[in-house]
């Protein structure tokens, strides 16, 4: 015979597998309480007359444990789906515990209540995205890293093999001595041959393109002031200015003079060719009387 009074003194007072002490309060780890707490109220074993909600794979259950089931363990418990309707799974509730203690039925209802709770919170979640964290060994990680450096070792290896053997091939060092697929050989020798061809053109086009610059910079127009003039430009406008008075003045002297002189000259537009100078036009006045000077007016 079950008397939960005598049951509750002995789990209360002396020791019980299912009971948690912290420094406020009791806790029930078993499966079948209804609250969590370890009081007379709440703890499935000092109660003959029990009843609790239990989730299983996303259905929620009813169980049911009364007196005369008692004596057999195997059918103790009796067991109620529940729909997945809140509205009518609050009246299977009220329909199977109609004449149960009010205490009982309340909590079976709060705990049906957050258990649909954390349902509908665990559907939502399953839906959005999330990123999935997949534990990695060290072991695993090093064998990776492993193979993957004797990888990188074979790769040059055998590239390192392939231009030895492609340049003893062009060398003609084996001859006609071994049968070897020539496709191979020849593909190398065309991506060789645009390369060159490739190299060429872009030379080319570089060259091209420096012709266009210069052709630009001759024609273009430049204004340069008095103060802007180097002192080589003006030693060298002095000297053509002594060259052409020289010439005026002793129309008479020798030819060996004049060759020497038209040297001179051709050095001097030599000069100014390589400095690239924008062309610069110079009228000169002499007087009789006076002694020769002379004035440079610059007109572009």
């Amino acid at each position: 015979m079950q008397h939960d009074d005598v049951i509750w003194s002995i789990i209360n007072g002396t020791f019980c597998s299912f009971k948690v002490r912290t420094k406020s309060q009791k806790f029930c780890r078993n499966e079948y309480n209804l609250t969590g707490l370890c009081n007379r109220a709440s703890c499935p074993l000092a109660n003959s007359q029990y009843a609790t909600v239990r989730e299983e794979k996303g259905v929620c259950y009813l169980y049911m444990k009364t007196v005369e089931r008692a004596a057999f363990p195997s059918r103790m418990w009796e067991k109620v789906k529940l729909s997945r309707s809140y509205e009518k799974a609050l009246q299977q509730i009220n329909e199977h515990l109609i004449y149960w203690p009010k205490f009982i039925k309340h909590k079976c209802k709060q705990r049906f209540t957050k258990i649909t709770q954390y349902l509908i919170r665990i559907r939502r979640l399953v839906l959005k995205r999330r990123k999935k964290l997949v534990p990695l060994s060290r072991k695993i990680e090093k064998r990776e890293r492993r193979k993957e450096e004797k990888a990188l070792i074979a790769a040059k290896i055998d590239t390192a093999i392939e231009k030895e053997l492609l340049e003893r091939l062009k060398s003609g060092t084996y001859g006609e001595i071994y049968n070897f697929p020539s496709h191979a050989f020849d593909k190398v020798m065309d991506e060789e041959v645009e390369e060159e061809s490739e190299s060429e053109k872009e030379g080319e086009e570089e060259e091209d393109e420096e012709e266009e610059e210069e052709e630009e910079e001759e024609g273009e127009v430049e204004y340069v002031a008095e103060e802007d003039f180097e002192e080589s430009d003006i030693s060298d406008l002095e000297d053509m200015d002594r060259l052409q008075g020289d010439d005026s003045d002793e129309e008479s002297e020798s030819s060996s003079e004049s060759s020497s002189d038209d040297q001179d000259v051709k050095k001097g537009k030599k000069l100014k060719a390589r400095r690239k100078r924008p062309r610069v036009e110079i009228e000169y006045e002499q007087e009789v009387d006076q002694p020769s000077t002379s004035k440079m007016r610059a007109k572009t």
